[in-house]
């Protein structure tokens, strides 16, 4: 049994016009019958166990969730995960989610890409997607290599990066994928980890309730070609140090007992708490109209993973892309009618080539 919600009510406000089943399901009913093929120890694995477990969560049957991906490693999810599903090709998976989404709004759409699939070839379908707004959901699994084409330097690799395609280094300057989502004012953005479990999942729910576009980054191990690129925030020892966990309204804190406080010309200072007061701290404002605010804090990480925020930078509301469009169409078909193709496709704009 199903049944349809709309906006303003209980539940998932990103799922619209998504039906709503009652049937209880369980993790396993979102495992495929295929084989979970990644290198031993490839922190895809913790993230596709995450996904699976949340999936019953959103009360969706399974028949109206589609996961589009395009090509690289974190694009096998499809193969995984018993819903439809999209294997399109390199760096276009955002651009078959929009027409997905905006033909078909009683899906829930999500998108699952890689650093290079999502930032290199497939950049500007990406910032396009989140600028337009349109009701999908970007999880871009990041582990700052190529993984699929066997260890090239990507879009997030720090410079200096040697792989086979940089013997000597990399020159490039890398992506932050966070930074850029704000830049193409993303209404949602928000950043994980893979070996956390609980914190992804919070993420995930968070994202699936948002109107419009999510972007989540998540960061990822690949133990083959890149091992141990996040090693600061996963040792035990280290990780409270760097971790700067963001909870909307809360202060910005890290473990040592440091702090964030506001510096000069709108950016972010880590201080120590006591010397700089605690009437000083930040709190957390994630619904913060101007993304100037979330851009500053996605700078934090400067230099490398000396202090990461992850949690949810941002989350507003702004007109979503696919409503618009089926407005306009709604608009245009009680004014002109319904129309006939055939009509268009002999209609008078034709031309000869001689």
């Amino acid at each position: 049994m199903t049944e349809h919600t709309h906006g303003g009510g209980e539940g998932f406000a990103g799922l619209r016009l998504v039906p709503k089943t009652d049937t209880a399901y369980k993790m396993k009913d979102f495992k495929s019958d295929q084989e979970v093929r990644w290198c031993p120890g490839c922190g895809d694995y913790a993230v596709l166990a995450a996904f699976q477990s949340f999936l019953p969560q959103l009360g969706v049957p399974r028949e109206n969730i589609v996961i589009v991906s395009g090509i690289g490693c974190s694009s096998r999810f499809p193969y995984y995960l018993s819903t439809y599903g999209v294997h399109s090709i390199h760096g276009r998976a955002p651009a078959v989610a929009t027409g997905l989404a905006t033909s078909r709004p009683d899906l829930s759409v999500w998108v699952v890409t890689g650093d290079g699939d999502g930032l290199s070839i497939g950049g500007n379908h990406l910032i396009h997607a989140l600028r337009r707004n349109v009701n999908i959901n970007v999880l871009l699994f990041n582990n700052r290599i190529y993984g699929l084409t066997k260890g090239q330097y990507s879009p997030t690799s720090e410079a200096g990066k040697i792989t086979k395609s940089s013997p000597a280094g990399s020159l490039d300057h890398p992506f932050n994928p966070v930074s850029l989502a704000l830049g193409a004012e993303a209404t949602f953005v928000a950043r994980s980890v893979d070996s956390d479990r609980k914190h992804l999942t919070s993420v995930l729910r968070a994202a699936a309730e948002h109107p419009g576009a999510s972007f989540v980054e998540v960061y990822q191990n690949c133990p083959i070609f890149n091992d141990d690129a996040f090693e600061p925030l996963k040792d035990p020892s280290a990780r409270d140090a760097r971790l700067l966990r963001l909870e909307h309204g809360e202060p910005l804190r890290l473990g040592g007992d440091r702090g964030v406080v506001a510096g000069e010309y709108g950016a972010l200072e880590v201080v120590d708490t006591a010397s700089a007061g605690e009437e000083r701290l930040v709190r957390h404002d994630a619904h913060r109209e101007d993304p100037g605010y979330a851009f500053a804090l996605s700078r934090l990480d400067r230099p490398a993973f000396e202090h990461v925020p992850i949690g949810v930078f941002r989350d507003v509301r702004r007109p979503v892309y696919d409503e618009l469009v089926n407005e306009q169409v709604t608009d245009a078909r009680a004014e002109r009618g319904d129309g006939e193709l055939s009509a268009l496709l002999a209609g008078g704009d034709t031309w000869t080539v001689e």
